[in-house]
C-alpha cells in the first residue's frame, strides 16, 4: 500500500520520483475528530464518489481500531456514532491495547496503523460507490510464534431510538431517515450479537508466526452497491484519483498540496443524485448544517473548476439546477432531496452560461452546449421579462414573492451595504425588483450574452447576442461608472456610492475601457480600501459599516469575488498588482499553507477563516487561481 501511494503521488503524475516525497500529499487537511454531539458537523472529514456518508480519523488513542463516524447526510447531517465499528484484539483472555500509532488522510483514502504487543494493525477505508465504503483490516503477527487471538468488532449507535437488525453476516440500522448497512465479507462467519443500539461480532483466529490476517467490511448508506473485491476497488480508486491530480497539476510544483486540498474539499462535498435531486451536485459545505443542498451560483462556480478534473460531475452539477427550471425560464435559488424545501422565491446572479462554456473549454463537448443552449436562452430572457422594472435593459435583483430578504438573497450578497436603503417595486403578478439596478448583475448579463454568442456560432445558429452585448456595454459604462472616484457603483436615482466587490466585476466581464480599468486598479491598490492583509474585501475597509467579523457581506474577503478581481486585473495587463494580491492571499489566509480547511470567507485584516469551513466555491476559485 505504501509503495502504491508513493507511485500515485509521484511517478504516475509525471513528477520524477527522486524529486518528490510520499508525504507531499499526505494529511493536507487535518480530519481528526471525536463525536460528542451528533449534530456538530463543523469539522473536517472524508467522503468520496458522491456518498451521503463520511468519516474522520481518530483524535484520541482510545478510539484506535476504528474510524470516526459515520456522518449520515440528508437534509442535515447526523453522526451515527463516534465509532460504529471498532476492532478489539484479545490474547489469552486479555485485550491487547494500542501502544503507538499513526493515521493519514491521502487523496481518496484514510488509513490508520498502530502497534500492539508484537503485532501491527492497519485499517484502510475507501469508497467503492456512491453508497458503499470498504474497510480492510490487516493484522500482522511480528512474533516468531503463532498466536491464538479473539477478534471483536463492536459499536453503539448514538442516535436515539435506533435498533440494530441482523440478517446472517449483515447488520442494519436506521440513521437520519435511511438504512445503514454493515456487511462482513469472510468465509469464516462472525458470531454477531445485537441488542438495542449496540452490537458485537466476534471470531477466533490462529495467526502463524510472521503471518498476516486480512478481512474486508462494507459500510453502506441508503442502499448497497459496488464491488466486494477490495484490491480491485483500491486499484480503481488509485486510477481515479491519479486522473484527478494529473488533470489539475501544472508545471509549477510549489502549490500542489493546496491544489490537492481544493480537490479533496470539492469531492468530499460531492453528493450523488438522491431523493428529489435528479443529478449529482456539490454542497456548498457539508461542514455546515445550513448548506445541505445545491445552490445556483455555487453550482456555476463549482462547475467552472470541477470540469478540470471531473467534467461529468461539473455537467451534472449544472443539470441538477436546470432540472428545476421554471416554466417562465427562472432557475430557482436552491434545491434539496425534499423538493418541498426548494427555494423559488429568488434566483441567483446569472453565471450559468459562463460555467457551461468553461465545461466546453475543458471538454470540447459540443453535445453539452447543444443540450444547455435553449435552457440558458430561456433563463437569460427571464431576467429582462421579470427584473427590468423600467424597461431600460438594465436589470435589478428582486424576488418572486415581493419580500426584501429574497431580493437580497438573489444578489448573492445577502446583507450588502449597497442595498441598505433599497425598496421593492412590483413588475408583474409574480415578479418584484429592488428600486436600484446593480452593476454586477448587468455585467454578468453582458458576459452571458458573449458566451451565448459563442455557443450560437458553435451550433451554427444566428448570433443575436454580440450586438446586444455591445449596446449593454455602453449603457453600463454610462450608468454605473463614476469618473470622479474611478469606480463602478449601483444606481438608484443616482449612484449608490458604496465601494464594494460589484465595482470590479466590469473588469472581469471586459466592459471597462483602458482608462476606467486603470482607475479601478488604482482604487484596489489603496491599502485603506482594498489592499488589506488579505486583499479585496467585498466592502471597502474605510467604509463606516465595514465589519468583517460579523458582517458576512459587509467586509470579509470572499474568494469568488477575489478571483473575479484578479482575473479582471490580469485581463487588462495589471499582472503585478494581481500577483501582489495572490501572494498576500497565499501567505496570510487560513488554509492556504497549513492543514486547516478553506473557509467560506476571510477576515481581510488578519486572514482568519470565517463562517463555514471546507467551503466548495472557495476551493473551486482557489484551484482556478492556482491554475490560471
Amino acid at each position: 500500500m505504501r509503495k502504491w501511494w508513493w507511485l500515485l503521488c509521484c511517478s504516475t503524475l509525471g513528477v520524477k520520483a527522486q524529486q518528490a516525497d510520499r508525504q507531499q500529499f499526505t494529511d493536507v487537511l487535518d480530519i481528526k475528530h471525536f463525536v460528542t454531539d451528533t449534530s456538530r458537523v463543523g469539522v473536517s472529514f472524508f467522503s468520496d464518489m458522491g456518498a451521503w456518508h463520511a468519516y474522520a480519523l481518530p483524535a484520541r488513542t482510545k478510539d484506535y481500531g476504528a474510524f470516526i463516524g459515520p456522518l449520515l447526510m440528508d437534509m442535515d447531517g447526523r453522526w451515527l456514532s463516534n465509532t460504529i465499528a471498532k476492532l478489539h484484539v484479545f490474547e489469552a483472555g486479555k485485550e491487547l491495547l494500542p501502544e503507538k500509532g499513526t493515521h493519514h488522510y491521502y487523496p481518496g483514502l484514510i488509513e490508520q496503523s498502530y502497534e500492539l504487543t508484537d503485532m501491527a494493525i492497519r485499517l484502510q477505508l475507501i469508497f467503492s460507490s456512491a453508497n458503499t465504503a470498504m474497510i480492510q483490516a490487516t493484522i500482522t503477527n511480528q512474533a516468531n510464534r503463532h498466536r491464538e487471538l479473539s477478534l471483536e468488532w463492536e459499536g453503539t449507535a448514538a442516535l436515539r431510538g435506533q435498533v440494530w437488525q441482523q440478517q446472517d453476516q449483515q447488520l442494519q440500522i436506521n440513521g437520519n431517515g435511511h438504512t445503514f448497512y454493515m456487511t462482513y465479507l469472510s468465509a469464516d462467519k462472525w458470531k454477531i450479537k445485537s441488542g438495542g443500539s449496540s452490537y458485537s461480532a466476534v471470531k477466533s483466529i490462529r495467526l502463524p508466526a510472521k503471518g498476516i490476517w486480512q478481512e474486508t467490511q462494507l459500510q453502506s448508506y441508503r442502499e448497497q452497491s459496488g464491488t466486494k473485491d477490495f484490491a480491485a476497488a483500491l486499484q480503481q480508486n488509485r486510477q481515479r484519483w491519479n486522473n484527478y491530480l494529473q488533470a489539475c497539476f501544472t508545471s509549477d510544483t510549489t502549490q500542489r498540496r493546496l491544489m490537492v486540498k481544493c480537490i479533496m474539499t470539492l469531492i468530499t462535498n460531492w453528493r450523488s443524485a438522491a431523493g428529489d435531486l435528479k443529478h449529482d451536485g456539490i454542497f456548498p459545505s457539508a461542514s455546515y448544517q445550513g448548506f445541505y443542498g445545491f445552490w445556483a451560483w455555487d453550482s456555476w462556480k463549482q462547475a467552472a473548476a470541477v470540469c478540470v478534473f471531473n467534467p461529468a460531475l461539473a455537467k451534472d452539477n449544472i443539470r441538477a439546477m436546470f432540472d428545476y427550471q421554471q416554466a417562465d425560464g427562472m432557475v430557482v435559488d436552491c434545491i434539496y432531496t425534499n423538493s418541498k424545501e426548494n427555494n423559488a422565491r429568488d434566483t441567483k446572479p446569472p453565471l450559468a452560461a459562463w460555467a457551461v462554456w468553461e465545461v466546453f473549454r475543458q471538454t470540447k463537448d459540443t453535445a453539452f452546449i447543444k443540450e444547455m443552449y435553449a435552457p440558458l436562452v430561456r433563463y437569460h430572457h427571464w431576467w429582462y421579462a421579470n427584473r427590468d422594472h423600467d424597461g431600460d435593459s438594465l436589470c435589478e435583483y428582486g424576488a418572486t414573492d415581493g419580500t426584501r430578504i429574497a431580493a437580497a438573497w438573489e444578489s448573492g450578497m445577502d446583507n450588502a451595504v449597497r442595498f441598505d436603503h433599497a425598496r421593492m417595486q412590483q413588475n408583474n403578478a409574480h415578479a418584484w425588483s429592488l428600486d436600484q439596478s446593480s452593476v454586477d448583475l448587468n455585467a454578468y448579463l453582458y458576459a452571458e450574452k458573449l458566451y451565448l454568442g459563442k455557443m450560437a456560432v458553435l451550433l451554427h445558429l444566428q448570433d443575436q447576442w454580440t450586438l446586444e452585448a455591445t449596446s449593454l456595454k455602453e449603457k453600463i459604462n454610462q450608468q454605473y461608472y463614476d469618473a470622479e472616484t474611478g469606480f463602478y457603483y449601483d444606481r438608484h436615482t443616482s449612484l449608490v456610492k458604496v465601494a464594494g466587490a460589484e465595482g470590479w466585476i466590469p473588469l472581469w466581464a471586459g466592459i471597462a475601457n483602458p482608462q476606467q480599468a486603470a482607475s479601478v486598479a488604482a482604487v484596489l491598490k489603496q491599502e485603506k480600501k482594498f489592499n488589506t492583509t488579505v486583499p479585496l474585501p467585498v466592502l471597502s475597509a474605510d467604509h463606516p459599516n465595514f465589519d468583517p467579523l460579523k458582517g458576512y457581506w459587509r467586509g470579509p474577503v470572499w474568494l469568488d469575488q477575489f478571483y473575479f478581481a484578479v482575473a479582471g486585473l490580469k485581463a487588462y495587463g495589471y499582472d503585478q498588482l494581481a500577483d501582489e494580491f495572490l501572494g498576500k492571499l497565499w501567505q496570510h489566509a487560513t488554509g492556504m499553507n497549513d492543514q486547516l480547511p478553506l473557509y467560506e470567507n476571510y477576515h481581510p485584516l488578519t486572514g482568519k477563516g470565517l463562517n463555514a469551513p471546507n467551503f466548495s466555491w472557495s476551493a473551486a476559485h482557489t484551484l482556478l487561481l492556482l491554475r490560471e
